[in-house]
């Protein structure tokens, strides 16, 4: 039995690389592919180019070509732009956004999110209440990436930061009034001491 998997370790390889991709389109975040792309990519150079030492070099094959992936995967990040990437662990959904595709009620629905990874689709369930088909969340808990627990984002209300946000806003728009007011009310005093003293 190990004979005939030792001789078939290419395939395998491959077998279990490709496994691994898929479920990397599963569940985003678990980094499978880097292991996968490693193992596709050895598996098929030993199906190509079978050689006695098989085991030994697919070992090294498996390991180099690991180490490429990563660097590519790390560096150039496909899935998002530098810094935005959508492959993340399940934590980084919370404050996610996104639309129900599904009712979502208290025990069933679904969501896509818009930054979800290679399956943006994930069962949710709502704190309260029912959101309906289209309407747009935003994840208040990823639990553990299975189950999300969303919130419609219409029946967010307004809090306190917000409130804190809009009184800033409104006294910098009040001070600049204020500022174009008495600029402007110097610049008449000073066209009328002007006329003033060409009269004089």
């Amino acid at each position: 039995m190990l004979e005939l998997l030792f001789e078939n370790l290419p395939l395998v390889l491959l077998i279990a690389g490709l496994i691994l991709m898929g479920l990397e389109a599963l569940s985003p975040g678990a980094h499978l592919i880097v292991i996968g792309v490693a193992l596709v990519g050895a598996g098929l150079i030993g199906v190509l180019f079978p050689s006695p030492l098989s085991p030994f070099i697919l070992a090294a094959l498996t390991l180099v070509i690991g180490l490429a992936a990563a660097y590519v995967y790390h560096e150039f990040d496909f899935y998002g732009g530098k810094g935005t990437a959508q492959t993340t662990d399940s934590s980084s959904l919370a404050g996610s956004t996104g639309y129900v595709t599904e009712t979502v009620t208290t025990r069933s629905g679904e969501v896509k999110l818009d930054h979800g990874g290679f399956a943006p689709y994930y069962s949710a369930r709502s704190t309260s209440g029912t959101i309906e088909e289209g309407d747009e969340i935003i994840v208040l808990d990823p639990g553990g990436g299975n189950v999300v627990t969303v919130e419609s984002l219409g029946a967010i209300g307004e809090d306190e930061i917000d409130r804190a946000l809009a009184e800033g806003a409104a006294d910098s728009s009040s001070r600049t009034d204020d500022q174009v007011d008495d600029q402007t009310t110097a610049e008449t005093d000073t066209a009328a001491e002007t006329e003033t003293e060409k009269s004089s």
